[in-house]
């Protein structure tokens, strides 16, 4: 008939979605341990356990830190989007957790990826006391996400979560806090901003101590999202978009 209008929905499958923290895991990785390399082989950082953001201060390994770390912050803000609209259809059958709690949990992650953005476009030497705060925010707020994210997994035990998987993200989250507050009390005591540190050196003690902690939270993380992969598995992303045709 003319003039009327006929609706037809087309519904986009996106499966896959389990690529997202894998990816997340796999770039975030290859980014401190490229530029970790090129510093060493540079001359630029002393092997031996540097600051992670030591290894990303002088070209060439400087750029690459840079923007392989903000793809580290953008795909890290993706996963947590993700994981909060997982927990929020899952809450839709089982109220294990209030949405005020899940959203309060995605906006201290997206914070962290902030922090984790400043990180990379401060430098440690150029702007240390805007790099510093950066620092602060994306190792503080990460903390936080994951411990969250802890306790949710074992609210939503045994329906939706194994209790082994809650274990090991517990577990990492008491790693990653433990590690967390030496870290930061040993970087207050180093009385000067530098990079390249020796044994020798005053301050390196603290220097040293602090760095072993910020490689542990660090990569405390990179596990953590590893073991959003297989609970990813199972999800599917579903565009319903509406064509409206005349007849």
């Amino acid at each position: 008939m003319p003039g009327a209008g006929r609706q037809r929905e087309m519904l986009c499958f996106m499966p896959g979605v389990a690529v997202v923290p894998a990816l997340l895991v796999g770039w975030s990785s290859a980014a401190f341990i490229i530029s970790y390399v090129i510093a060493v082989l540079a001359g630029h950082v002393e092997p031996l356990v540097p600051y992670i953001s030591d290894t990303g201060t002088k070209p060439p390994e400087s750029g690459i830190f840079g923007f392989m770390i903000n793809i580290s912050a953008l795909l890290g803000a993706v996963t947590m989007y993700i994981r909060y609209l997982i927990i929020e259809k899952q809450n839709e059958s089982l109220r294990f957790v209030r949405s005020s709690c899940n959203m309060f949990s995605l906006c201290i992650g997206l914070i962290g990826c902030t922090g984790m953005g400043i990180v990379a476009t401060f430098q440690e030497l150029s702007v240390p006391s805007v790099h510093d705060i950066g620092a602060l925010v994306a190792f503080g707020c990460g903390v936080v996400y994951i411990t969250l994210q802890s306790i949710i997994s074992y609210k939503s035990c045994p329906q939706w979560n194994s209790y082994f998987v809650c274990h090991i993200r517990m577990l990492i989250s008491v790693i990653s806090c433990i590690s967390f507050v030496p870290m930061i009390v040993f970087a207050s005591r180093i009385s000067m901003t530098k990079i390249d540190w020796t044994p020798s050196e005053k301050d390196y003690t603290y220097h040293f101590m602090s760095a072993i902690c910020e490689w542990t939270v660090a990569f405390g993380f990179v596990f953590f999202f590893l073991t959003f992969i297989k609970e990813f598995q199972r999800v599917t992303l579903r565009i319903s978009t509406e064509i409206h045709e005349d007849s």
